[in-house]
């Protein structure tokens, strides 16, 4: 890995292209230090520190979104917009025409989805604010209000912030090397390593510490086995003619990723889990007695409090929405008719439906690997804090691990991509 870097920084277009992505990140590191006024710093560290369901958030935008800076929001919007496009494809029937149009039809998907992230990110501003003012966050004499001037700037700065990142992303796609998206969500969570080294280095056990650094090293060597797995089904393409023209048969693969959800699952999942904990924690101080106990137990019961049940329903969880969202990004029906059309098929399998129903066979068959994978990773840190008691604090976060590894991965091979035209050019000549 370290000689294709260096192999790829000696060349100037290649070495061009990283450090545009470097400058990139560094703007987008510095916007996360600037705040939009407002906040309390102290009230809104504690805010943060309780609670569970922005803390996830507060990953993704870097730490931005616990500071309260203008890129607080981070691509979340962007996010949301892009899950909600993909399984409106998977229903709606004029985004499935589209979707089949090839280059033209994914650009035309990714305009929308652009589009949808603005309205996206108002209500997501609105709503962090709405939250933060109820906790009690706010500087004194806030008021919450559409007409008020200060919401307004608020709501038009967090939201400024957010299509910030989203078209420094689509730069450095263009630009840089690698999805810029990924990017934005690496140096966020990669951002946040110096105050967990400080935490790992002030541990006073270095028995713990070392038995840490090798689980970390062991889940990262998994992370990379199983998101470059996959299973390689034979395809075999027949002679034929079109028109005047003969077309040699030939035979490739059709390559099915073991884990083909990514991080999605873990986050749905999180995402539901948290939210029956979050509304009652609203509750938990309400005058109707019945009310508050009700809310204490569902807080108690179903939080992050009670970690084994709260991690039982999290494996779950995680496991039910890989196969949900596989079902959605792969379409056995649609893979068997582009192969009939094509004149391809899978040898000893007849083209058709018998196609569709092994494909759909094999997908079950390795998804199961995947959702396990990804619901170990998912209940790891309750793992790490159960056998590293003393250890709590330094927690060894296998979602940010997760996409870190992926989004590393993915850079290197498109590297050496790069490096591999580089190396026929003088034949292409």
């Amino acid at each position: 890995m370290f000689e294709s870097l260096l192999t790829a920084f000696r060349a100037p277009d290649i070495r061009r292209r990283i450090l545009y992505v470097l400058g990139i990140l560094i703007i987008f590191r510095a916007l996360a230090h600037v705040p939009v006024p407002g906040a309390d710093p102290a009230k809104l560290s504690q805010f943060f520190a309780d609670n569970a369901l922005f803390g996830l958030l507060d990953l993704f935008s870097g730490g931005g979104l616990s500071r309260f800076s203008v890129v607080g929001l981070g691509v979340n919007p962007y996010i949301n917009a892009s899950i909600i496009m993909q399984l409106m494809t998977g229903v709606v029937p004029a985004l499935q025409a589209l979707q089949r149009e090839g280059e033209y039809g994914r650009n035309k998907i990714n305009q929308y989805t652009r589009y949808l992230s603005v309205p996206l990110a108002v209500l997501q501003s609105y709503g962090f604010l709405a939250v933060l003012n109820a906790a009690g966050v706010m500087m004194p004499g806030y008021e919450l209000k559409l007409s008020s001037l200060d919401t307004i700037l608020q709501i038009v700065s967090l939201t400024a912030g957010s299509v910030l990142l989203m078209w420094l992303g689509e730069l450095i796609t263009e630009n840089g090397i690698g999805n810029g998206i990924s990017f934005i969500i690496f140096a966020g969570i990669v951002g946040r390593v110096p105050s967990a080294a400080q935490r790992f280095i002030e541990s006073p056990n270095f028995g713990s510490l070392a038995v840490l650094a090798v689980m970390a090293i062991l889940v990262v060597a998994v992370i990379v086995y199983i998101t470059e797995g996959q299973r390689r089904i034979p395809i075999q393409y027949a002679s034929r003619v079109r028109g005047r023209r003969m077309y040699q048969g030939g035979s490739t693969f059709l390559p099915l990723r073991v884990n083909m959800a990514g991080v999605i699952p873990i986050i749905f999942a999180v995402s539901i889990l948290l939210l029956p904990s979050q509304l009652a924690g609203y509750f938990t101080t309400s005058e109707v007695q019945i009310v508050a106990d009700v809310a204490t137990f569902i807080v108690n019961f179903f939080g992050p409090a009670n970690p084994l049940v709260y991690g039982g329903l999290y494996f779950l969880l995680t496991v039910g929405f890989t196969y949900f969202y596989t079902a959605f990004t792969f379409k056995p029906d649609e893979t068997a008719e582009q192969l009939r059309k094509n004149g391809g098929f899978i040898p000893g399998i007849r083209p058709g439906r018998p196609t569709q129903d092994y494909l759909a066979r094999v997908v079950n068959r390795i998804t199961v690997a995947g959702a396990l994978f990804l619901g170990t990773i998912a209940v790891l840190p309750f793992v790490v804090a159960a056998i590293l008691p003393d250890l709590a604090g330094v927690s060894l976060g296998g979602t940010s691990l997760l996409i870190v590894v992926s989004v590393v991965v993915e850079t290197m091979k498109q590297l050496e991509a790069q490096l591999l035209m580089r190396s026929y050019e003088g034949f292409i000549r």
